[in-house]
């Protein structure tokens, strides 16, 4: 098989230079961006949030660079503002009682008014990664044998532990609040596109949601893209942190798509199995024992990890990713997650404001 492209979108928070308060100042922060990073940036459900995305990359280099390119423009119009950006899943103290939907824009606007204090709450940023596969239905069949590892992919990019000034006691908070959408969690299994466009077209005429954009599946084909979308992760902290985390989500779809391709595809597990997977990686991160894909026992995180790379090594190595994605799973697991980062930042000196701090000083590289 050829090469897989990829790209990322990031979410960030836009807070206030000194106090690093969240802030509904992403109508003010937009068009300065734009002058000079123009369409890649774009507004987001609340106020206090705005979105980059990448080009289609063909190699984690690109990746990189243009990584750097935009949070440095962002960070940069920003600072005119005196705002930064911050790459956390959640806010460590500001209430989101505090912010503003953007209800001047017509879609966030009726999402606003059909979903009310659900919608009012995603106060949260993730990380999404595009992998392009172009035919509707072999997206769906890696759509269905991905969801065993989605919760082994939480717990690397698990940033978001605290909850509106206190630790919420999981690494990914933001995981919670996400689900708290109806269209929110695992996939179902799916035959093929034609049975995903008519689950679709039922959710509409029954008016759960207005199209596929709707869907707010952990992994999802993308409703603009010849891409099969990866929407579980939170924003990572650091550049080298979302390279890393999408060049092993290539590797892994890659991986899947060849075993689909060959008919060889595993039996999947219980829906149940795999949603609880996930919500003890959001809930312990890499702190305690993941469950393992491969035979649903409880292991150290290790273990799973080591299983993960092992199963993807052929895929790394082929998009030239081996020794960057390896060193960086290591790294990972002795030093923590952004969870861990941040936490480690409330306990120096017990202040909240520290944390968010260090969050929007490692934003921009």
């Amino acid at each position: 098989m050829t090469a897989m492209t990829f790209g990322v979108e990031e979410e960030f928070l836009v807070v206030e230079a000194h106090s690093g308060e969240l802030v509904p100042r992403s109508k003010e922060l937009l068009p300065e961006a734009r002058l000079v990073l123009g369409d890649e940036v774009s507004p987001e459900l609340n106020l206090c949030q705005i979105e980059v995305g990448t080009p289609v990359c063909d190699d984690s280099t690109q990746l990189r660079q243009h990584l750097r390119r935009l949070r440095r423009g962002l960070s940069s119009a920003a600072c005119e503002l005196d705002l930064r950006i911050a790459a956390t899943g959640t806010h460590p103290f500001t209430s989101w009682t505090e912010q503003q939907v953007d209800l001047s824009t017509a879609r966030y606007s009726r999402i606003e008014d059909t979903y009310q204090i659900v919608a009012r709450q995603q106060v949260i940023c993730g990380c999404h990664v595009h992998v392009g596969i172009d035919d509707p239905d072999l997206a769906i069949q890696v759509m269905n044998h991905v969801r065993p590892h989605l919760g082994v992919l939480l717990a690397l990019s698990a940033n978001s532990p605290f909850w509106h000034g206190v630790d919420s006691g999981y690494d990914s908070y933001r995981m919670q609040v996400w689900e708290r959408w109806p269209t929110a969690g695992l996939p179902p299994e799916l035959a093929d596109r034609s049975a995903y466009d008519d689950l679709v077209t039922r959710l509409v005429d029954i008016e759960a949601i207005e199209d596929s954009t709707f869907l707010y599946w952990h992994v999802r084909p993308s409703g603009r893209y010849p891409t099969l979308e990866f929407r579980i992760g939170d924003v990572c902290l650091h550049v080298d942190d979302t390279v890393a985390y999408a060049s092993l989500i290539r590797a892994l779809a890659w991986t899947v798509q060849g075993e689909v391709l060959r008919g060889d595809s595993p039996p999947l597990p219980a829906p149940d199995l795999m949603t609880s997977a996930i919500w003890r990686a959001g809930r312990y991160g890499l702190g305690d024992r993941l469950v393992s894909p491969n035979d649903w026992t409880l292991r150290p995180a290790v273990d799973v990890l080591s299983e993960l790379l092992d199963r993807c090594r052929e895929a790394l190595e082929l998009h030239g990713d081996w020794d960057f994605v390896r060193e960086w799973v290591g790294r990972t697991l002795r030093e923590g997650n952004g969870a861990t980062r941040q936490r480690q930042s409330y306990a120096r000196h017990g202040d909240a404001r520290d944390v968010i701090g260090r969050i929007a000083l490692e934003t921009v590289p």
